[in-house]
């Protein structure tokens, strides 16, 4: 990936200098996005009240298969390392998602798929392409039946959190090199989406933990509940609890605490690194962010509905880069380039950002340093590859 860095921090460099002399700017090169949130539908089969996306669900927008897979084909010949099918609605609901998984592998991608669990028969149906690096997570918020069912509120009232689990031996047979996970969104009173309160699902926690060892998940991920901001920007706002904050944290952290002691070879208990904040209660430390958020031209969301320029923001207009066709051809990329640049400029993270405890808040910080200083960044020592390239 280094290599699309360092064309980026150059092209910057590049810029900033052009602004200091007067100079005309330079163009931004034709880069693509190192990974991307791709959202196959706006289509979903729940209705849950915790849902940040659902003022875009169930759009009539879609996407025009050929030119989709001609954008995705575009991109991973331009250095695309990874994509993560994603929504903004329910990706299994796609028509051909499996057949849409089989391409992406074929085009040497890695591939996740974050899914709510009600189409596992496709999930397994996708599972033979998957290889060492893919994974899947289920968004299922509960350790009950009745909380999944009250959270969730499924098209198909009957649909259990049993039958949701029950797949996951059939999908590790088939495949067991791709990943499992169980994700969990922690929850707890006075907590809106709008007007509408969400279900507390704290109580829950250990619950979730041992359901998701006993069924053979590789992983339960705890991450704590966001609202969206006036701004339109994802945020974490514990501080709308009907009890003290720290009295909410204090049950968080002894909840998982007892969870991880479930932990084994095969099976892990994870936090988010929002909610590790939180429980640290030095969350607010990660809102200041630098004027430019870098990570916008190194990872995008591309949706029915345009490409936008962070998961923060899909479907906000001021955060949209292109059409859905922006990488289909030389044209739509050479725009969506210059859309790029022109959001680089003008949107500012600093104010935008500024209730988001961002995930890359320490990467942007890092590459503006490295944009400001001298060092030459084709000469820095590398890491070891990790072979992830999810970002």
């Amino acid at each position: 990936m280094w290599p699309l860095v360092v064309d980026y921090v150059k092209w910057q460099r590049a810029t900033r200098q052009a602004q200091r002399s007067g100079e005309r700017l330079p163009a931004l090169p034709e880069l693509v996005p190192l990974s991307i949130n791709l959202d196959l539908t706006t289509a979903c089969n729940y209705k849950c009240d915790h849902c940040i996306d659902w003022d875009i669900l169930n759009q009539p927008q879609k996407h025009e298969e050929q030119e989709l897979r001609a954008s995705i084909q575009r991109m991973a010949e331009r250095g695309l390392k990874s994509v993560i099918l994603i929504g903004g609605g329910e990706p299994t609901l796609f028509p051909s998602f499996p057949s849409f998984v089989q391409f992406l592998k074929e085009l040497k991608l890695q591939v996740a798929v974050v899914s709510n669990g009600s189409r596992n028969d496709r999930i397994l149906q996708a599972a033979p392409y998957f290889t060492r690096g893919d994974w899947v997570r289920l968004s299922l918020d509960s350790g009950s039946n009745a909380t999944f069912q009250r959270m969730h509120n499924p098209a198909r009232a009957s649909l259990t959190l049993d039958e949701i689990c029950a797949w996951i031996s059939k999908i590790k047979a088939t495949n067991a090199e791709v990943e499992l996970g169980f994700s969990f969104i922690v929850t707890w009173k006075g907590g809106m989406r709008d007007d509408v309160k969400v279900i507390e699902n704290m109580h829950e926690i250990v619950q979730a933990a041992q359901r998701a060892r006993d069924a053979g998940f590789d992983y339960i991920a705890f991450k704590p509940f966001l609202e969206r901001s006036e701004k339109g920007s994802e945020v974490m706002d514990p501080k709308k609890t009907e009890e003290r904050l720290q009295s909410v944290v204090a049950r968080i952290a002894a909840s998982i605490d007892e969870a991880k002691k479930l932990e084994r070879p095969g099976f892990r208990v994870m936090e988010s690194t929002n909610l590790r904040m939180l429980v640290q209660g030095n969350w607010t430390e990660f809102t200041a962010q630098p004027k430019t958020c870098h990570m916008q031209s190194l990872r995008q969301v591309l949706t029915p509905l345009g490409l936008y320029n962070c998961p923060a923001y899909r479907g906000v207009p001021y955060a949209r880069i292109a059409e859905k066709d922006g990488y289909k051809d030389a044209t739509d990329h050479a725009a969506t380039a210059a859309r790029t640049s022109h959001l680089l400029e003008t949107f500012d993270a600093s104010r935008n950002c500024a209730e988001v405890t961002c995930l890359y808040n320490g990467t942007n910080w890092w590459l503006e340093k490295l944009i400001e200083s001298s060092a030459d960044p084709a000469a820095m020592e590398l890491t070891a590859d990790r072979s992830d390239y999810f970002l």
